[in-house]
C-alpha cells in the first residue's frame, strides 16, 4: 500500500469516527428554523480539504488519478438505499420536501451506477460518463440544500430532525462528501480522456495518469 493510500485510509477512518462521535454528542442538533451551520461545516470541510490537497500536491493528485473510475462509479450503487428517505417520508419522520427528491435522486443514481461503471467508463463514452457524474453531483447538492432549507421553506412542516441523529446523520456528514469526492475524481479522470468515436473505444477503463508522471513515494 502506497504512502498516500495509507494516509487516505487513515483520514477516512478518522472522519467516519468523528462523524459518529459528533452525532452521538448531538453537535448537529439545532433550531429547526435556524440554518444548520454545523451540518454545513461537516459536509463542506472534507470537500474543501480534498480539493486543496488535490490542487496543491502533484503526488496526491497522481495518487487519486491512479484510482479506477469504474470502481469509484460502482461504489455509487450504495445510493440505492435512498429508498429509506421515501420510507421515512411515508411515516412522517422526514419532510417530503427533503425526502422525496433526495430519495428518488439517490435511487436513480444508485440503480444506474453499475451500467455506467461497466459500459460508459471509457473514452468512447466520455461525454455520457461526465454527464452522469454531474447528475450525481446535482443530486447530492440538491439533497443538502433542501435539508438545510427545509425548516425555512416550510416552518410549520415536519422538521428534518432525524438527519441530526444516528444512523441517518452519517449520510450528510460522511456519505454525501465521500460520494461527491468520488464524482470529482471521476470527472477529473474523464476530462483527460482523448476524444474518440464510441466504436473505437477500448473496453478497458483508461487511467488518466500518464506513466511518465509517476510520483515519488
Amino acid at each position: 500500500m502506497s504512502k498516500y493510500a495509507k494516509l487516505t485510509s487513515g483520514f477516512i477512518g478518522a472522519w467516519f469516527a468523528f462523524s459518529i462521535w459528533a452525532s452521538a454528542s448531538h453537535l448537529y442538533v439545532n433550531d429547526p428554523n435556524a440554518p444548520p451551520l454545523a451540518f454545513g461545516l461537516a459536509v463542506m470541510t472534507p470537500i474543501v480539504l480534498f480539493l486543496a490537497w488535490f490542487i496543491s500536491s502533484a503526488n496526491f493528485r497522481q495518487f487519486t488519478l491512479s484510482l479506477s473510475p469504474r470502481v469509484l462509479t460502482l461504489v455509487q450503487s450504495w445510493r440505492i438505499v435512498g429508498f429509506a428517505f421515501l420510507a421515512l417520508a411515508a411515516f412522517r419522520v422526514l419532510p417530503g420536501l427533503l425526502a422525496l427528491p433526495a430519495g428518488w435522486g439517490d435511487i436513480a443514481i444508485g440503480a444506474t451506477a453499475p451500467f455506467v461503471a461497466l459500459s460508459l467508463a471509457a473514452p468512447g463514452h466520455r461525454k455520457s460518463f461526465i454527464l452522469w457524474q454531474f447528475l450525481g453531483v446535482i443530486d447530492l447538492f440538491t439533497a443538502v440544500a433542501l435539508g438545510a432549507l427545509a425548516g425555512l421553506l416550510d416552518p410549520h412542516g415536519i422538521a428534518p430532525t432525524a438527519m441530526t441523529m444516528l444512523p441517518m446523520s452519517l449520510i450528510p456528514t460522511f456519505g454525501v462528501p465521500l460520494f461527491l469526492i468520488f464524482h470529482i475524481i471521476c470527472i477529473a479522470h474523464a476530462v483527460r480522456w482523448p476524444e474518440v468515436a464510441p466504436s473505437s473505444s477500448s473496453p478497458q477503463v483508461w487511467n488518466a495518469a500518464s506513466p511518465s508522471q509517476g510520483a515519488s513515494s
